[in-house]
C-alpha cells in the first residue's frame, strides 16, 4: 500500500511540473520530492496519528530535499518544493469543510475548517523551519572553510 501511495505522490508532483512548465530535466527530481514528502508524512502519521504533525514533517522533508537539490542542480529550491508539497496539501479536508457548510452542519464545518487551517500552517512552518535550519547549517559550513 505504501509503495502504491508513494508512486501516486510521485505522479502528484510530476503533473504540476508539467502544468507549471518547469524544465523537463527536473521532472524526476520534483517527483522524488513529492514521494519523499509522502513517505515522511506516512511514517509520522503512523507514529503520531496526527495529520497536522505528519504534514509538518512531510513539508520539512520536502523543503530540506529541495534545498539540497537546489545546490546540486543550481536552480531555485521553489522549483522542487512547490510541486513536492502537492501530495500533502489538505484538499480533501477543505472539500469536506465546504460540504459541511453547504449542508448546514456547522460544528463539523468548524472542526474540519480548523483542521484544514492547522495542516496549512503546519506545512508553511515545516517549509520555513527547514529553510532556516538549512541556512544555519550552510553558514556554519562556510565559516569552517
Amino acid at each position: 500500500m505504501l509503495i502504491k501511495m508513494t508512486f501516486l505522490a510521485f505522479l502528484g508532483s510530476v503533473f504540476p511540473v508539467i502544468l507549471f512548465n518547469i524544465d523537463r530535466k527536473k521532472i524526476l527530481w520534483c517527483g522524488l520530492a513529492g514521494a519523499l514528502g509522502w513517505i515522511a508524512y506516512s511514517i509520522f502519521l503512523t507514529l503520531t496519528n496526527s495529520s497536522v504533525f505528519a504534514s509538518f514533517f512531510g513539508a520539512f522533508a520536502v523543503n530540506f530535499y529541495s534545498e539540497i537539490m537546489a545546490r546540486i542542480i543550481k536552480t531555485p529550491s521553489s522549483m522542487f518544493y512547490v510541486p513536492g508539497i502537492f501530495p500533502i496539501v489538505p484538499g480533501f479536508t477543505a472539500y469536506t469543510t465546504v460540504i459541511a457548510l453547504v449542508q448546514g452542519n456547522f460544528p463539523e464545518a468548524l472542526h474540519k475548517g480548523i483542521l484544514t487551517l492547522s495542516i496549512g500552517f503546519a506545512i508553511a512552518f515545516g517549509i520555513m523551519l527547514s529553510f532556516t535550519i538549512f541556512k544555519i547549517l550552510h553558514n556554519i559550513k562556510l565559516r569552517k572553510l
